[in-house]
């Protein structure tokens, strides 16, 4: 069940043995069927979870109802809204699956735990939360800075396996754009090609 999660982290940090034993009495499994939820607006984020199986998305609810979608993740990605987490506010997310999932959870309780006694989760919670910053970074500058079809260019050429699996009127919210335009975008794009 920890397949994807334990490759992931010894890509980053390997583990002995015994400290991936010891990581693994901190996780817990679990299953989530298609537009079920993990975290809704108004709770507060108790647990990270790594994808092992699936898609998820992470997103806010306007004023007026519409959906903003602030990011995806897949196999081998971690997803939760990381303030409630790390200070047990409120959230103003939601984070349902896109398709059916497995995922590897870890509590709040058990990630202030590892960080003590696991030197090595320390190292890989501070890696990914490098790498999640200068993802975070690109993203704002790419929307400063890039055209609309350079942005969705650039985005299909990082992410292809969620351009695939994810509906493009998701992706469009991703990227701040109706369907309509990410659908003209997606036009000019395929005829200059």
């Amino acid at each position: 069940m920890y397949d994807v999660f334990f490759s992931k982290f010894n890509e980053k940090v390997q583990l002995s043995e015994s400290e991936e034993y010891a990581v693994k009495q901190f996780l817990t499994p679990k299953k989530l069927r298609k537009r079920q939820y993990l975290l809704q607006e108004g709770d507060i984020c108790k647990t990270v979870a790594f994808i092992e199986k699936g898609a998820m998305r992470s997103y806010i609810v306007d004023s007026d109802g519409q959906e903003h979608i602030f990011s995806f993740a897949l196999e081998g990605w971690a997803i939760g809204d990381l303030s409630s987490f790390l200070t047990e506010q409120i959230s103003t997310q939601n984070i349902d699956a896109l398709e059916d999932c497995e995922l590897v959870l870890i509590s709040k309780y058990a990630h202030d735990q590892m960080l003590i006694s696991v030197p090595k989760y320390a190292t890989f919670f501070r890696i990914l939360m490098t790498e999640a910053y200068i993802a975070l970074q690109k993203r704002t500058l790419s929307i400063i800075s890039m055209s609309l079809d350079d942005r969705y260019k650039s985005f299909i050429d990082q992410y292809p396996d969620i351009v695939q699996r994810v509906p493009q009127h998701m992706i469009a919210s991703h990227m701040g754009l109706s369907p309509e335009t990410l659908s003209r975008i997606r036009s000019r794009i395929g005829k200059s090609q």
